[in-house]
């Protein structure tokens, strides 16, 4: 057979590799255009980070800012998508970026990090820390490489490092190696955390637990375990999560996501581990699936109150009902 031809891995809905190596993505190939938002009035533009390994960010800023204003909180976000498919510019992330920057009042960097099966983890995670710092070193004039949208209207004392999916999963590596460097907080929508031993929401069935290594075996080139910390942080001793760099931790789940549970043991595990932080919250959406308000932000009930739920823990507000 014709090696080009020959499925070597089916990643559906995805990609699929063929064995002579050869790509082909299924989905979140799409690409928005930088520029002023019409629905929001959020402006945005692209930035290379690191030329040499093809790191770049979409950065946000909302309406009104105006030269010398007050600083804004920074979100340095990590889009989703199975560690495979989507970018920074990809239109579903654009348009989620631009409805949570203009609600939450903050400057975002939405960091188009390196894509599996091509970079094989820990790229992704190594590309992520790579953009927290830079973003953390622009807001320093005195360090000779800021960027202007940061350094003018970034609050370098109120980052938060958020993503979806698997994006929550790079925030929490990124959260994990900072470590010291404290993060203002961390925003994990959805994450994708798995194990193998399967929770109630996943199912009894072994062959559910035999796709999530394959799969996760195919995203890290078999490097490491279904129970390493990058996948499975609940199987990390409870003194090892003092490494968590963040202040303030919101986590959300959705009653009909298999990742739901493991969501809910993350923030129970982190409550009760040796975390120096001072707030872990848990957010509940009932009757949606994963990462449902990506494409229902600004017309359902539910993904607006998640979002609310966001906006108002990144302006340090009590969330209603919790």
């Amino acid at each position: 057979m014709d090696p080009d031809t020959e499925v070597d891995f089916d990643f559906s809905p995805f990609l699929v590799r063929y064995k002579s190596g050869r790509v082909h993505r299924l989905m979140g190939s799409s690409r928005v255009n930088a520029g002023v938002d019409a629905a929001t009035g959020v402006t945005c533009k692209d930035v290379v980070i690191d030329a040499d390994a093809g790191l770049a960010a979409r950065l946000y800023l909302p309406k009104g800012v105006l030269p010398r204003s007050k600083k804004l909180p920074i979100l340095v976000y990590f889009h989703g998508g199975a560690f495979a498919v989507h970018t920074a510019f990809s239109a579903v992330h654009h348009r989620f970026l631009n409805a949570l920057v203009a609600a939450a009042g903050a400057v975002a960097v939405s960091v188009d990090y390196r894509l599996v099966p091509e970079h094989p983890l820990p790229a992704a995670y190594d590309d992520a820390w790579a953009a927290l710092r830079w973003t953390l070193a622009s807001c320093a004039p005195a360090a000779g490489q800021e960027e202007p949208w940061l350094a003018e209207h970034g609050d370098a004392a109120r980052v938060f490092v958020a993503g979806d999916s698997a994006g929550a999963n790079i925030a929490h590596n990124v959260a994990m190696k900072a470590g010291g460097a404290r993060i203002e907080g961390m925003v994990l929508l959805h994450p994708y955390f798995r194990g193998k031993d399967l929770l109630p929401s996943e199912g009894a069935d072994p062959r559910f637990s035999q796709r999530v290594e394959r799969t996760w075996g195919f995203a890290c080139a078999g490097r490491y375990g279904i129970d390493h910390p990058f996948i499975n942080p609940l199987a990390m001793p409870a003194e090892e999560w003092a490494a968590l760099g963040c202040r303030r931790a919101l986590v959300t789940v959705a009653g009909l996501d298999t990742l739901r549970d493991r969501g809910r043991r993350y923030v129970d595990t982190l409550r009760g581990s040796a975390w120096g932080g001072e707030e872990a919250v848990l957010y509940e959406t009932d009757g949606e699936g994963h990462v449902y308000f990506l494409e229902k932000s600004g017309w359902g009930d539910k993904a607006d109150k998640e979002m609310d739920a966001v906006v108002s823990f990144i302006k340090g507000r009590r969330l209603a009902g919790l």
